[in-house]
């Protein structure tokens, strides 16, 4: 119990500002909007286009594409509070420190899960077919990965101590390759034998395919499924374990 209410703690430390910020979830929702007004059309006269395939397609990769972006660079945020001191001071409580990231994380993908579902209902008068129980159970398979990614990125922004410019480019050096070779915005199917077979060493594709099978109704234990499961949960744990180390050892 002491984990879970240490993570509410966190989380709703966390939560207070971004609630009283209302734009910051509008805002947060124009650029996937753009997206779906400028490039979907371009994708209506490949393969996956025609008849709302192209939204069938491309709606998935979009909030993908939101949970990478945003959790990759939550850890900005952390590298004020070192600055400040306040997280230094936040850190001399007897709070649990993976409930620390945990709570943190939900911060950031909570308003995420509500772009994602508005993303969703604009999208479904314009063609999107509604498959709601897969794609429940994707937004869970995006939730895990957001807590690993964010936990990543809040180690990073601890190791790189108080140089906020190492850890923005760190990370979008980082993220930037990984939604590219993950076929975001474009099938990786259609690419190069080589950077298709570079694509099938990045784990951020299994869980797009996992994904758009999910948004277009299959079944939750295929093979397809299945390996974005295992991203999820690998992700996770990876994440959970790097940043609850390097949260424990951190001298501020």
């Amino acid at each position: 119990m002491t984990f879970l209410s240490d993570t509410f703690l966190s989380f709703r430390r966390e939560i207070g500002p971004t609630l009283r910020s209302w734009y910051y979830i509008i805002f947060g929702i124009i650029q996937p909007l753009l997206y779906l007004a400028l490039f979907v059309p371009l994708l209506n006269n490949m393969p996956m286009g025609g008849d709302g395939n192209a939204l069938q397609w491309f709606v998935p990769g979009m909030v993908v594409m939101l949970v990478l972006f945003t959790t990759v660079s939550c850890g900005w945020s952390l590298t004020e509070e070192l600055m400040s001191g306040s997280f230094e001071r936040f850190l001399s409580t007897p709070i649990n420190r993976p409930a620390i990231l945990v709570g943190r994380a939900l911060k950031e993908l909570a308003p995420l899960l509500v772009q994602a579902v508005i993303l969703i209902l604009v999208a479904l008068p314009f063609g999107l077919q509604l498959h709601a129980v897969p794609m429940l159970f994707g937004l869970l398979l995006l939730l895990g990965f957001g807590i690993g990614v964010a936990a990543l990125s809040y180690a990073l922004a601890i190791a790189s101590k108080h140089d906020g410019s190492l850890f923005y480019l760190v990370s979008h050096s980082v993220a930037l390759p990984l939604m590219l070779l993950g076929g975001v915005l474009l099938p990786m199917q259609m690419a190069p034998d080589w950077l298709y077979l570079a694509s099938r060493f990045n784990p951020l594709a299994y869980l797009v395919e996992a994904e758009r099978a999910l948004f277009a109704g299959e079944i939750m234990f295929s093979t397809t499924v299945g390996w974005g499961v295992l991203v999820s949960i690998g992700v996770g744990v990876l994440g959970l374990a790097v940043g609850s180390a390097t949260i424990r050892r951190a001298t501020l």
